[in-house]
């Protein structure tokens, strides 16, 4: 399945897992968002981290329910761990959920 359609199918349980494990604000960017993903594509999200309750093992645990409930690879970043060199234009593209 390309990300772009797991998306379509799973957004409000993505939202709500992004939620759960105490992030905020989750948005597509990437190929997903572009429409040319493919089958072999991985979903790219970025997510705002909420101050006292996002950890590195809670962005794990994002990824992984993700990719469980999707069968799709899944990239799940914040801002800040975007590289400088794009990090604006990741920003200005990417669309909430």
């Amino acid at each position: 399945m390309k990300p772009s359609e797991a998306l379509q199918i799973h957004r409000d349980s993505i939202r709500h897992l992004v939620t759960v494990h105490g992030a905020a604000n989750p948005r597509v960017f990437g190929s997903a968002l572009h429409g040319d993903d493919t089958t072999d594509s991985d979903l790219d999200l970025l997510v705002d981290p909420v101050a006292g309750k996002t950890t590195l093992i809670s962005l794990v645990r994002i990824k992984r329910d993700i990719e469980s409930l999707t069968g799709v690879p899944t990239d799940v970043l914040t801002p800040m761990a975007l590289h400088e060199r794009f990090r604006s234009t990741v920003l200005a593209e990417a669309i909430p959920l």
